[in-house]
């Protein structure tokens, strides 16, 4: 929270023309109550008193230097008074020990205050995006995200430990300076409040040179970075090695890169004019206070100490005037974050806990569709679904692309809620129980596994944080993969790698199986767990789920004929409607959409 030390160093000064119009359109979509911003800092109102006072305190301190010049140029040596000189050096030491100690202070309480505040907002922030529905995530970019998440909030950092202590320093400066400067000399100030506009309006017109050009710059190390990403992760080294695309996206970055030759010099070169016209600048008045001092009808009983003393003040005036004077892009700069992590923090939460949630007790696994209706922005998609799966048996779900199978299986889960109707696990409706009852009740393994970058015990402990080392090695061994894992060269503690890339997919879905059989949940939803693999790697990852299911109540999207013809039950969808129901023999036997799927092939229909 410490002052400025130059204008080229505010965080709002070097936004773009196009930054700013942004915070603007921001703050029209999105606008921030400033009483909201300020209930984030109701709990540290006695730090931010301290914080204030000692800002206070510091400027008035700093005020004292130039009187204390003046006596020693005025008094102390014309007078050759040794007492008078020694106790103004050691005003000048103490004045300057004084203001570093509490600058100090100021920054370690300002700092701190600035941490807690943000540390709660990005923990609330985190924790309310972890309750969105799955829907906010596929129609958000993953990048967006991640940007109010780390960029936002992490600029926010500098406005609360910057902004905000800045303005009240300045001001405080500002105002102290000026009566200061009056209270020396007043023809002196009034010469000095003639000079210093223009050189502001100066240097604002400089600034703004600058910032077309930081933009332009801006705009093309984000393209820089975007190609960067693209072509040195994992998936993009992948894709232009197969692709045999790596000379062209050398060359596009080659390109990028030299048109940042002319950028990065014209940047360099418009914050040299800046510099240079600051120097214009602080030459400029000082020489005007000279010409007073020596003109015969301005410098009337004015003596060399108070003309000293006056150019020390007005010099340490323009920074934190020139600070002021952008205020107002501070200001929507930093209100523009609050108004991105507000908006985020104000999405309504879909799906959560119910007020009063109940209890299942002991789960037998009972899941029955009750003339069950979804819809996707108004789209239908699943329409009166009423099903029942018996405790301990299996049902399978097939269907053409589009017929609602993947959606059906999600609402097991509570991924979504129905937009009618219900579904109930022992006879309860899945909104009346805490998602964590829920979630440890229902298991689902999909085919897109995903696995944390972190050690193969972490990703499987992830799904039970107490589970013990037994119990790790048990729940891999039932899926087939404890060969695997010991066979590398760290076992368990072996780093799986970005997104799992060390495994194959196979690999990938075992270890997702084991880590579903450490929950050991009586519910299973499989959402074409095998789709991907060839017959080889499915046989095997099939055997794994074949112990998973065991004795455990399974809803599985198939599209395999081989998963199909085990299931107690095969529902058949259609257009978001269960046409048929029945075992594989009774479906077969009737010649109807079943038939006709089995003779195409069920593998054809993955959804």
């Amino acid at each position: 929270m410490q002052a400025p030390q130059h204008p080229d160093f505010r965080p709002g000064r070097t936004r773009s023309g196009d930054s700013r119009r942004a915070d603007r359109a921001q703050l029209d979509a999105a606008p921030v109550s400033l009483r909201r911003i300020g209930r984030l800092f109701t709990p540290h109102r006695g730090g931010l008193v301290v914080v204030v006072a000692l800002i206070i305190v510091s400027s008035t301190i700093g005020l004292a230097q130039p009187f204390l010049v003046r006596h020693v140029i005025d008094e102390a040596l014309p007078r050759q008074d040794v007492d008078l000189l020694v106790w103004c050096v050691l005003g000048m030491v103490g004045v300057a020990v004084a203001a570093a100690g509490i600058g100090v202070l100021q920054t370690l309480l300002s700092t701190r205050i600035g941490q807690q505040v943000m540390h709660r907002l990005r923990s609330d922030l985190f924790a309310h995006l972890q309750r969105q529905s799955v829907d906010f995530f596929t129609r958000t970019r993953g990048g967006e995200v991640q940007s109010r998440m780390v960029n936002d909030i992490g600029a926010m950092q500098g406005v609360v430990t910057g902004t905000a202590t800045s303005i009240a320093a300045n001001v405080t400066v500002v105002v102290g300076t000026a009566v200061a400067m009056v209270a020396l000399d007043w023809r002196l100030a009034l010469i000095s409040l003639v000079v210093l506009p223009p050189a502001v309006t100066l240097t604002r017109q400089v600034a703004r040179m600058r910032h077309a050009v930081t933009g332009a710059r801006q705009r093309k190390l984000a393209e820089l970075h975007g190609q960067v990403e693209e072509g040195l992760s994992v998936s993009g080294v992948l894709l232009a090695k197969t692709l045999g695309a790596a000379p062209a996206l050398s060359r596009r970055f080659e390109e990028t890169s030299a048109a940042l030759i002319d950028l990065e010099t014209r940047a360099q070169l418009a914050g040299r004019w800046r510099m240079a016209t600051m120097q214009v600048v602080f030459a400029a008045v000082p020489a005007a206070l000279y010409l007073a001092a020596g003109l015969p009808a301005t410098s009337s009983g004015m003596t060399i100490g108070t003309l000293v003393a006056f150019v020390a003040l007005q010099g340490s005036l323009f920074r934190p005037l020139m600070g002021l004077l952008n205020v107002g892009v501070d200001i929507t700069a930093s209100l523009a974050l609050f108004s991105r992590i507000f908006e985020y923090l104000d999405l309504p939460v879909e799906i959560s806990d119910p007020p009063a949630p109940r209890r299942l007790g002991e789960v037998r696994g009972e899941v029955r569709f009750s003339h069950v209706g979804f819809g996707y922005d108004d789209t239908p998609v699943l329409h009166d679904i009423d099903l029942v799966v018996p405790p301990g048996s299996t049902l399978a779900l097939v269907g053409a692309t589009g017929s609602g199978k993947s959606t059906l299986a999600s609402l097991v889960a509570r991924l979504r809620d129905p937009d009618s109707g219900a579904v109930l696990l022992d006879g309860v409706d899945l909104r009346e129980l805490s998602l964590g009852e829920l979630a440890s009740a229902v298991g689902v393994v999909t085919q897109e596994t995903y696995l944390l970058h972190a050690s193969v015990r972490d990703n499987l402990r992830h799904a039970k944080p107490d589970a013990t080392d037994a119990e790790i090695e048990a729940a891999a061994r039932a899926a087939r993969v404890h060969d695997l894992i010991a066979s590398l060269p760290d076992g368990y503690d072996t780093l799986v790698g970005s997104r799992g890339y060390r495994f194959s997919g196979g690999e990938q879905q075992r270890l997702a199986i084991a880590r579903t059989l450490l929950r050991d949940p009586r519910v299973l939803v499989l959402d074409e767990a095998t789709s991907a693999l060839d017959n080889t790697t499915e046989r095997q990852v099939q055997a794994a789920l074949d112990t998973l299911s065991a004795g455990r109540t399974t809803i599985t999207i198939a599209h395999r004929l081989s998963t199909v013809r085990g299931a107690d039950q095969i529902a058949v969808l259609d257009a978001g409607r269960v046409v048929e129901l029945g075992t594989h023999e009774e479906l077969l036997l009737d010649g109807g959409r079943y038939a006709d799927l089995v003779r195409g092939g069920l593998a054809t229909t993955a959804a």
